[in-house]
């Protein structure tokens, strides 16, 4: 006899919900709404609506296609590398209708497979999810996927297809285009130019992510008080320059998180920071294959305008490439973030200077600091041991810190009365010396002063080894014994 209070949809509902969220290593949760399904009829609506609410590719709905079952779930019966909708005919008009059995369901889909003649007997703009809300497709299918409501859109290609998508999708609040295949040399403008002028049309984008845009529609996002987040996946070899003509200053009010990965020239980036303001950015990323000296002090300056910043990401990766004269200066950029809790400069090839002034005036001007990490390729510092310890007395909330450090020499005694710092769990120290003066004393020194820091990450030569080695042997002697252990 089954509970009276398992005939309240409200109930079902929270009970599946809680099925939703129980991680399974036996029997995944598909199965588990499967049988749900199965129980009774009062769990069969509820159950088909969980399972059917996030699809990846076409195969599951394509599955309910009576003719289709076998070739799908049966790949033995054809060679391993054939795709199995080769020769396969369109569905019929009798099919289609088992083809849209629980489309009605889906919420989220995800499409990379390229079936699309599969398809070719159902109307273009059809719309045949209407409940979608959030797509991933190439936009070979984009005129049969896009309901009026759809929020969030992840497209593969740029062509024609975007027309139907600027009309029909009113409600979208999150884009992503990324389409590293359209940056083929000469082609990229022309490619690019129907990604610019469609996504004019987008008037209540919250998020953005796709190939780096010309200066009109920098100047559209500008004016979108609902733009939240924008990354600009650039992933071209030879895109296309801002004209220089066009450039006028812009204010992008409400843009919190800022990220532009992928660069293979940074230029047309930094000119954008240079002509822009971002008074409300928190998080800030910069990935770039190279960039030189010139470049990179340029985009320090033009950060330091953002005051309100509290990540900051710049990595760059080529190491065949260097600036100048190889060595940056990028901390007095920073100083005034007083709200910084992440700090990372993965600047190969750089030397990034630091000495034991310069990181107390950091950590004083960022008590909120949870990470930092500076990755000086030169493993050159003039920091030293009582200058890191004398800053970490500064940020009582760092988490993780990765420094260049000198070590030649140990200016502090470890005798002396130690100042904990409870908060620091990882640390990597760089260093280009081969010889540290007494490996036990600095494991001493660390045991003593950072008491839940067990080893030093960075391992570069048997220096660091040997410290962490006695480093492990004062945690093992400190260690509370256990009653009656064996």
């Amino acid at each position: 006899m089954m509970h009276q209070a398992l005939l309240v949809p409200e109930v079902i509902l929270e009970i599946f919900a809680y099925v939703n969220t129980i991680p399974s290593t036996q029997t995944s949760t598909q199965k588990l709404f499967a049988g749900l399904a199965r129980t009774c009829k009062i769990f069969y609506e509820p159950a088909m609506d969980l399972l059917w609410v996030e699809i990846h590719e076409l195969e599951p709905l394509l599955g309910c296609v009576a003719r289709l079952h076998p070739l799908i779930y049966h790949h033995s019966r054809t060679r391993w590398n054939e795709p199995w909708a080769k020769d396969v005919e369109p569905l019929s008009a009798h099919e289609v209708h088992q083809f849209l059995r629980h489309s009605s369901r889906i919420r989220t889909l995800d499409i990379k497979s390229e079936h699309p003649h599969l398809l070719s007997v159902i109307p273009a703009e059809a719309c045949i999810f209407p409940k979608l809300k959030s797509l991933s497709l190439s936009t070979t299918y984009l005129n049969h996927f896009l309901p009026h409501m759809l929020h969030r859109c992840h497209l593969l290609s740029v062509d024609e297809g975007l027309q139907s998508f600027v009309t029909r999708c009113i409600a979208l609040e999150h884009l992503r285009i990324y389409t590293p295949e359209i940056c083929d040399g000469d082609s990229t403008a022309d490619e690019l130019s129907p990604l610019s002028d469609r996504i004019h049309w987008c008037t209540q984008l919250v998020t953005l992510a796709c190939p780096m845009l010309d200066w009109a529609t920098w100047k559209h996002l500008s004016s979108l008080p609902t733009l939240l987040k924008l990354r600009i996946e650039q992933g071209c070899n030879d895109p296309s320059s801002l004209s220089k003509r066009d450039i006028v200053n812009l204010s992008f009010l409400n843009i919190t998180t800022l990220f532009f990965q992928e660069l293979y020239d940074p230029k047309d980036i930094i000119t954008v920071m240079q002509h822009s303001q971002f008074p409300s950015l928190k998080e800030f990323a910069f990935e770039a294959n190279y960039f030189f000296s010139e470049q990179a002090e340029q985009l320090f300056h033009a950060l330091s305008h953002c005051r309100t910043l509290e990540e900051i990401s710049i990595c760059s990766y080529d190491d065949e490439f260097m600036g100048n004269d190889g060595s940056l200066t990028p901390i007095p950029h920073f100083l005034c973030f007083t709200q910084l809790r992440t700090l990372k400069l993965m600047l190969n090839n750089f030397h990034i200077y630091l000495d034991n002034d310069m990181l107390l005036q950091a950590m004083s001007s960022w008590p909120h600091i949870r990470t930092l990490e500076i990755d000086d390729s030169a493993f050159s510092s003039e920091v030293t041991l009582r200058g890191l310890f004398t800053a970490l007395g500064l940020c009582p909330q760092l988490h993780t810190l990765q420094v260049p450090i000198k070590i030649a020499t140990i200016d502090i005694d470890p005798d002396a009365e130690p100042i904990q710092h409870t908060s620091l769990r990882s640390l990597d120290l760089e260093s280009s010396e081969f010889q540290i003066a007494d490996a036990e004393i600095i494991a001493r020194i660390i045991s003593a002063w950072l008491p839940c820091i067990d080893q030093v990450q960075n391992l570069y030569g048997l220096s660091w080894v040997e410290v962490n080695r006695h480093l492990r042997s004062l945690r093992a002697a400190t260690a509370p014994h256990v009653v009656g252990a064996s």
